[in-house]
C-alpha cells in the first residue's frame, strides 16, 4: 500500500544488537532497489536502469555488496500494528539475513507489545535526510 515498505513475520535474533534488525534479502532488495540501481550506475557496473535491474534480477554478487553499502547509511522503521504509543514504531539499523522473516532482538519486543508466535511487523524506509534524522 505504501512505497518503500514491506511486511513479514518476526523471529528471534538473539545475536543482533538492540539497535539492529535482520532484514531478509528479498525484502531488502525491493526496499532499496532504487539506491542499488544508482550505485550500479555510479560504479559503471551498469550503463542504464534496464541493465541494472537485470543484474538485480540475476542476483549478481556486486548487487549484494552495493546493497550492504546502501543499508549502512539508511535506518529503517519497524512498526507493529496497532501503534498505540510512540514505542510502537522504532528505528533500527538493517542487517541482511537469510530467510523470509524479520529478525528482532527479544529485548526490544516489549515496546512493540510483540512476541514470536506469528506476529507481523511492517518495515519502512525513511527517504529524506530530515526523516532519517527524526
Amino acid at each position: 500500500r505504501v512505497d518503500y515498505s514491506g511486511r513479514s513475520v518476526i523471529v528471534v535474533g538473539p545475536l543482533l544488537s538492540l539497535h539492529q534488525c535482520g532484514l531478509p534479502r528479498e525484502i531488502a532488495i525491493e526496499l532499496f532497489q532504487t539506491f542499488v540501481i544508482r550505485g550500479l550506475i555510479r560504479q559503471d557496473v551498469a550503463s542504464n536502469t534496464g541493465i541494472a535491474k537485470r543484474k538485480i534480477r540475476e542476483k549478481e554478487p556486486i548487487v549484494w555488496e552495493i546493497l550492504q553499502e546502501v543499508m549502512q547509511g539508511h535506518p529503517v522503521l519497524l512498526n507493529r500494528a496497532p501503534t498505540l504509543h510512540r514505542l510502537g514504531i522504532q528505528a533500527f539499523q538493517p542487517i541482511l539475513v537469510e530467510g523470509r522473516a524479520i529478525c528482532l532482538h527479544p529485548l526490544v519486543c516489549k515496546g512493540f507489545n510483540a512476541d514470536f508466535d506469528g506476529d507481523q511487523m511492517a518495515v519502512h524506509v525513511p527517504l529524506s535526510l530530515e526523516a532519517q534524522a527524526e
